[in-house]
């Protein structure tokens, strides 16, 4: 197993253990009496004079921050980013001829995902100091029929945009390929893609990058992972960092519907 096969295991089992303690935490809280039936049933008020669940209010900025992953959550090598990686604009900034293909390329590059409707309400980035990847999340509000709709899209694209070619400013062709990772059931509604290109730096020099990108919807929020770099890229790291944000996400609206 090389060094960084190694970190990939290494990294996806405490992440997914946080994720599961969570979940377990929850469901095995201690279980309080109930009455019988024909007490709660004499005891139940009417239908119309019972109270109905309130709606999650818009996180507030800290909220929104508190369900960001941080450094701390992924261990070495993962470290606060430095700044934007300069493949996203040597290569990702490219030019396609299908619409669709064009249209993805865009989104990934300005990270823009769920259109300019869509409000980014905290953002973090980590740099892979081995590797030098990165990896952005953002918690975005959206509405959900949109998120939905962007999700049906996304879930396309392996099959309209499985193969396509795109030129970078510089002219240098890039030999894409869409696929489809796919993600455990976390939120309400999820879906990833895989994008490779496969070509050459504007220096002449062979490169491959690599970016995963994890969307997902959590009631009226969603989130955004992608993952990227030029050398070893694991999508069980991308699902495991997603399912952990989601999980997060998830506890955030949560404790956001009890202070109402």
């Amino acid at each position: 197993m090389t060094r960084r096969a190694f970190l990939a295991v290494a990294l996806v089992l405490p992440l997914a253990t946080t994720a599961c303690s969570a979940i377990r935490t929850e469901k095995a809280a201690p279980a309080t009496a109930t009455p019988s039936a024909s007490a709660a049933k004499s005891s139940a008020p009417p239908a119309s004079a019972r109270p109905t669940p309130a709606s999650v209010p818009a996180l507030t900025p800290a909220q929104a921050q508190a369900a960001l992953i941080t450094y701390t959550d992924l261990g070495e090598p993962w470290a606060p980013t430095q700044g934007a990686a300069t493949w996203r604009d040597g290569l990702l900034k490219a030019t396609a001829d299908a619409p669709d293909c064009q249209k993805l390329l865009d989104a990934l590059y300005s990270e823009r995902l769920f259109g300019a409707g869509a409000h980014v309400r905290a953002a973090t980035g980590l740099d892979d100091t081995w590797d030098d990847a990165q990896l952005h999340h953002q918690v975005v509000a959206v509405r959900p029929a949109d998120v939905d709709r962007t999700l049906a899209w996304l879930k396309t694209l392996p099959k309209t945009c499985g193969t396509f070619t795109a030129a970078t400013a510089t002219g240098a062709v890039q030999h894409a390929a869409v696929s489809d990772p796919r993600l455990p059931r976390i939120g309400d509604a999820r879906q990833a893609l895989r994008l490779t290109l496969t070509g050459e730096s504007a220096d002449g020099d062979e490169t491959v990058l690599t970016l995963d990108v994890a969307a997902v919807r959590v009631g009226d929020d969603a989130l955004i992972i992608t993952n990227g770099g030029l050398g070893d890229v694991y999508p069980e790291v991308t699902q495991a960092v997603a399912e952990l944000a989601a999980q997060r996400l998830a506890d955030v609206r949560k404790q956001a519907r009890v202070q109402v």
